[in-house]
C-alpha cells in the first residue's frame, strides 16, 4: 500500500496548552519556578531558554547563496501547530522553543546567520517555502518522493513513530501487526502512522484476525481523555511527542516504537525549495554540528537522543508515492 505524502500531523495548540498545563499540576514543571527553571520533567519550557549555540564556520558559511547572504539572516518555517518537545509556545504564549528550533539556530550559527523565525499552518509552511518566503522548514518534514519534486532535503533525525497506552493498560508491547488486532486505535488522519495502520489491519484481517477500530479526533485532548476513559485503547504519534507527554503527565507510556515509514526507513529533514542553492551549506552544517557535538547536546536536551543520525544526507531515497 502506498504511503500519504503529508508529514505527521502535528498537535493542535489546545494539546499543547494540555500538556504544558500537565507540567504544571500533575508532576511535571514547577508553575511558579523562576524563568529558565526545570520542573520534575526535566523540560525548560520558559522563554528564557539560554540555548545551546556554535561557532560559525567561513568555509560553510560561504555555500550560502548570496541573495541569503546579503539579507543576514536565515528565514526558518515551523508549523504553528506545535508539538513538545518538536515545536511549540513557551509559557509566555509567545516564544518558540523546542528541538526543532534549537536546530534551526544551530544551522543558523554556522552559516553566520540570523535566525528569523517564523511560524505558520502545516499547509502554508510548504507553500511559503516554494514561494521562497521561506529560506527552510525545519518542522518534523518527513522525506517522500513525492516532496523531492519540488524540495530539497537534508536529513537530521531518524523517523520513528511509537504507540501509547494509559498505565496499567493490559496492552504491554507492540512490535507486529497482530499484537493490536481487534483493539481500537486513535491516530490523526492523513498521516505516516495512518497508513501503517491501514495496511497493519488489511495484513490482520488477510490472516483471519479481528479488524482493527481506528479513532479520528480533532486534538490531543480528546485522544488523550479517550485513552484514560478506556474508549480507546492506544494511540499511534510521533515518537518525541508521545514520549513528552508520557513524561511530563506520568498518566500514559510507551509499548511499541516502529519506523515512520512502518517497515521502511523514515527521515526528518530541513526542507528548502529544490535547486535553490541552499541544500549543500544545510547538509555540510549539520554535519559539523555533528562533529562538533552541539547537535547531540540539543538532542540529549530534549530527549531526543533516539532519534540521532551519524550524518546528514541531502536528498535520500523517501518514503514511496502513492
Amino acid at each position: 500500500m502506498s504511503f500519504v505524502p503529508h508529514r505527521r500531523t502535528a498537535l493542535p495548540a489546545l494539546a499543547v496548552a494540555s500538556v504544558l498545563a500537565l507540567s504544571a499540576c500533575g508532576g511535571g514543571a514547577d508553575a511558579d519556578a523562576p524563568a529558565g527553571a526545570k520542573g520534575d520533567s526535566g523540560f525548560n519550557t520558559s522563554p528564557d531558554q539560554d540555548r545551546i549555540r556554535a561557532e560559525a564556520v567561513p568555509e560553510i558559511a560561504a555555500l550560502v547563496p548570496e541573495e541569503i547572504r546579503e539579507t543576514g539572516a536565515l528565514t526558518v518555517g515551523h508549523s504553528s501547530g506545535g508539538a513538545p518537545p518538536l515545536t511549540f509556545y513557551a509559557d509566555d504564549d509567545e516564544t518558540f522553543i523546542g528541538v526543532e528550533t534549537d536546530i534551526a539556530q544551530l544551522v543558523s550559527d554556522v552559516l553566520d546567520l540570523e535566525m528569523d523565525t517564523q511560524a505558520t499552518s502545516w499547509e502554508n509552511l510548504f507553500l511559503s517555502v516554494e514561494s521562497g518566503q521561506y529560506d527552510v522548514a525545519f518542522a518534523n518534514v518527513t522525506v517522500t518522493e513525492e516532496r523531492k519534486d519540488l524540495y530539497d532535503f537534508a536529513t537530521y533525525r531518524v523517523d520513528t513513530v511509537s504507540f501509547e497506552t494509559a498505565v496499567g493498560s493490559d496492552l504491554t508491547e507492540v512490535t507486529e501487526p497482530a499484537d493490536i488486532a481487534g483493539l481500537s486505535v486513535a491516530v490523526d488522519s492523513g498521516t505516516n502512522q495512518e497508513e501503517i495502520l491501514l495496511r497493519w489491519d488489511e495484513q490482520n484481517q488477510e490472516a483471519g484476525l479481528e479488524p482493527l477500530d481506528l479513532q479520528y479526533y480533532q486534538n490531543a485532548t480528546d485522544y488523550y481523555l479517550a485513552l484514560q476513559s478506556g474508549r480507546i485503547d492506544v494511540y499511534l504519534g510521533p515518537t518525541p511527542s508521545v514520549s513528552y507527554h508520557a513524561q511530563v503527565s506520568g498518566e500514559t507510556e510507551l509499548v511499541g516504537t516502529i519506523s515512520g515509514g512502518g517497515e521502511i526507513k523514515a527521515e526528518i529533514a530541513a526542507m528548502t525549495l529544490k535547486d535553490n542553492g541552499l541544500i549543500e551549506s544545510l547538509n555540510a552544517a549539520i554535519n559539523s554540528l555533528i562533529e562538533t557535538g552541539e547537535y547531540q547536546e540539543v538532542l540529549d536536551r530534549w530527549a531526543v537522543d533516539a532519534e540521532a543520525v551519524s550524518a546528514s544526507e541531502i536528498n535520500p531515497p523517501g518514503l514511496p508515492r502513492e
